[in-house]
């Protein structure tokens, strides 16, 4: 049996995937100053701060929606922090396929995957205190 969802449950996981991406986002642009300070990068180009930005508005909106659905009225805390630790990790290990000197690049590729788990961590606080002040409902 398929169950059909409502226009009311499409709206409040509208509501969680736009708060996501906000935490997300505003999260991802700390850590990235962060890290144009620490590893001493040039001056980032507009191009690629954009791309990177809707890239991160992306994954936050993504994210939030299908953790809404994975939780559900759920309390398993094993189960909110795997679904960080999943989408962190998918996010974070995606340049270890792309660099061909994976030991040279260990501390970089470190500090991408704890940054993807970190603002991943931050959207999902957001979404948890949105459902716990009802801001948005659980989906049901």
């Amino acid at each position: 049996m398929v169950q059909q969802v409502s226009d009311l449950e499409r709206i409040e996981s509208l509501k969680a995937g736009s708060l996501g991406a906000i935490a997300f986002t505003g999260t991802y642009l700390i850590a990235m100053l962060i890290n144009s300070f620490l590893i001493e990068s040039d001056p980032l180009e507009i191009l690629t701060v954009g791309l990177k930005v809707a890239i991160a508005l992306l994954s936050g909106f993504l994210f939030s929606v299908t953790y809404r659905y994975i939780i559900r009225r759920d309390h398993n805390s094993h189960l909110k922090d795997g679904a960080v630790l999943a989408f962190g990790l998918v996010r974070g290990l995606v340049p270890v396929e792309m660099s061909a000197n994976l030991i040279n690049n260990l501390g970089q590729l470190s500090l991408l995957a704890v940054e993807s788990i970190l603002c991943f961590s931050i959207a999902r606080f957001c979404l948890d205190l949105a459902f716990h002040r009802r801001w948005i409902k659980p989906f049901s």
